[in-house]
């Protein structure tokens, strides 16, 4: 049975990325609300999952579920490594390439 998309398969890719950049805000700003502690972060946070769920379930329309989740999952992954190496205020026991703190 075809599937009925509202969206274009063309405009999906742009969001599936557009999802996992969301993924990557939400998971940094649930570190910086430490443990939903942090109005501010905690409110951030959620703005940040309601933005990567609607986004995913926009793209999921015209992409397969097994391929767009595995995307999607990857860049959240490898964006929060990435960043949060990057913003972390703890010593790290290797230089770091992205700033020195």
């Amino acid at each position: 049975m075809a599937r009925r998309t509202s969206t274009a398969p063309a405009t999906a890719w742009p969001v599936l990325l557009l999802a996992g950049a969301f993924e990557v805000g939400y998971a940094l700003s649930v570190g910086g609300s430490q443990g939903f502690t942090v109005l501010s972060w905690s409110l951030v946070a959620v703005v940040f999952f309601l933005l990567t769920l609607f986004a995913l379930s926009l793209a999921l329309r015209a992409i397969d579920v097994g391929i767009g989740y595995a995307i999607w999952a990857g860049i959240g992954a490898a964006g929060a490594a990435v960043l949060g190496r990057c913003s972390s205020t703890r010593p790290s026991p290797r230089p770091r390439r992205c700033g020195s703190r």
